[in-house]
């Protein structure tokens, strides 16, 4: 991802984000887990996005990403244009502005940034919240798959199982790890998949900024996971990892991928090969 033609870096501070606030470029999405967070107060200007609606919702496997055809309709209500540069951020540390981010990354909008701690941080850096719903401005964007390799199937996992650079992290708990919970045919995780959960690379006395870069690399490389290897990142249905998805493009991982399907596909079905 190019960064020179970028109004702000991926991972973008309160302080920073608040002296660009007029830029008649930038729109601010919320898209937070609890629907009211952002009646309760939000970046001034922000418009905000039911996180549904970054996910397919119907069929065999309703975490895919979207249709082209829905893509469409849903940044053309957004009021997406191809100069639009795009600053996400939610209420729970990153999960949904993740996987906000991962869908603009697959449709080839690579003008887009992560408000480091959402709402929690910009409430704690004492800047002022709105009220005010912020009606977007509708465009006519036209989205199309330009970066599918941004994502990977189950067939794909499947084959590649035990390649050299090749690698799986799975970021739900320790527990839906080990197989001890979850609501699937098969309880489990993918063979040879590290696990790390999502919220261990949130800061949790920073307003749940995304921890220490160099930590979390350290961590990282620990579980076998390092910037050169290409990564997939899954969780239940690609809510955490979205998460995780970004935390990687932001310490340099740039061959991360998401399974969108993750565990809600992987775990239902009699083909796919579980570790306990």
């Amino acid at each position: 991802m190019s960064s020179e033609d970028n109004l702000l870096p991926l991972i973008v501070e309160p302080e920073q984000l608040v002296e660009h606030l007029d830029e008649p470029t930038l729109l601010i999405i919320d898209v937070p887990l609890k629907a009211d967070s952002y009646a309760t107060g939000h970046v001034p200007g922000a418009i905000f996005l039911d996180h549904r609606l970054l996910m397919r919702g119907e069929g065999d496997v309703p975490s895919r990403e979207p249709t082209e055809e829905a893509l469409s309709q849903l940044f053309s209500s957004l009021g997406l244009t191809r100069d639009t540069h795009v600053v996400a951020y939610d209420d729970e540390g990153g999960g949904w502005a993740g996987r906000l981010l991962w869908t603009l990354e697959l449709i080839g909008h690579t003008r887009y940034s992560y408000l480091n701690g959402g709402i929690h941080a910009w409430r704690d850096a004492g800047l002022a919240t709105s009220s005010e719903a912020t009606s977007p401005s509708p465009s006519d964007y036209q989205a199309e798959i330009l970066h599918p390799e941004v994502l990977i199937n189950r067939q794909e996992i499947n084959e590649r199982l035990g390649e050299k650079g090749f690698a799986v992290w799975d970021a739900r708990s320790p527990a839906e790890y080990r197989g001890e919970k979850g609501e699937n045919k098969r309880l489990g995780h993918i063979p040879g998949a590290v696990n790390m959960e999502w919220t261990d690379a949130m800061d949790r006395d920073r307003s749940l900024r995304i921890r220490d870069y160099a930590e979390l690399i350290t961590e990282l490389e620990a579980l076998g996971l390092t910037p050169d290897m290409e990564v997939v990142t899954h969780c239940q249905t690609h809510h955490r990892s979205g998460f995780t998805w970004l935390v990687g493009r932001a310490l340099g991982f740039d061959k991360m991928r998401g399974y969108a399907g993750s565990w809600k596909e992987w775990g239902n079905r009699d083909d796919t090969p579980v570790e306990k």
